[in-house]
């Protein structure tokens, strides 16, 4: 048997160069989505978002990216949750898509802030119809006896709702990530990663540097 501890992977010597790299921050992820994409990565979207609550306590887990525009990077949530809480809270937020298959990581640090209520309508107007009711059903984070409860509380809401749209729950909403610092990693032999970071500036502007592996 392997030891996954002392494995060793060569990233290759695909190069970052300065000419690589958009002068927009935004534009530049979304090419290295779409490359991401077309690389059959496994949900691409996918970021591993990392909080820190009223307490001081860190915590993180995945969720997925719905929407991305100048204001920042967009998902939904319970609001009630773990994450919900403590973006309330505290909003300061940091995101990491690890598209490991392909050698590239964005790292960004931002502040969240819930969207509007009219914008959280919209999208759990677009949501599969078990994923309305399952928003419905979990209160997220809190204990249960046993998943047959949760099991029980689905059919009762399927019942609930029978013939009738499901309303987006009131605790239940997006939250927007603006971004101060984006920053886009590119494996490289020998450990000498190609790092490119971008940093607002107090006049909105975009400056960039490249830092050390």
């Amino acid at each position: 048997m392997s030891d996954p501890l002392s494995q060793h992977t060569d990233y290759g010597q695909l190069p970052l160069g300065d000419s690589d790299v958009l002068d927009d921050p935004i534009a530049q992820f979304r090419l290295w989505l779409a490359n991401a994409s077309d690389a059959s990565v496994y949900e691409p979207n996918a970021m591993v978002l990392s909080t820190v609550d009223v307490d001081g306590s860190p915590s993180s887990r995945t969720v997925l990216l719905r929407a991305i525009d100048e204001t920042g990077f967009e998902f939904f949530t319970n609001y009630s949750s773990i994450k919900g809480r403590a973006l309330i809270a505290n909003p300061a937020a940091a995101l990491v898509f690890p598209w490991y298959s392909i050698h590239r990581q964005v790292l960004v640090r931002g502040s969240a802030q819930p969207v509007a209520a009219a914008l959280s309508d919209q999208y759990f107007a677009t949501r599969p119809r078990g994923s309305q009711i399952a928003a419905h059903a979990s209160e997220q984070s809190q204990p249960i006896a046993s998943r047959a409860l949760l099991e029980q509380r689905v059919t009762e809401l399927e019942h609930e709702f029978d013939g009738r749209d499901v309303p987006r729950p009131d605790d239940w909403g997006g939250f927007v990530v603006e971004p101060h610092t984006i920053e886009f990693w590119q494996g490289r032999s020998s450990r000498l990663h190609d790092r490119v970071r971008f940093m607002r500036a107090a006049s909105g502007e975009w400056e960039r540097m490249r830092l050390q592996p």
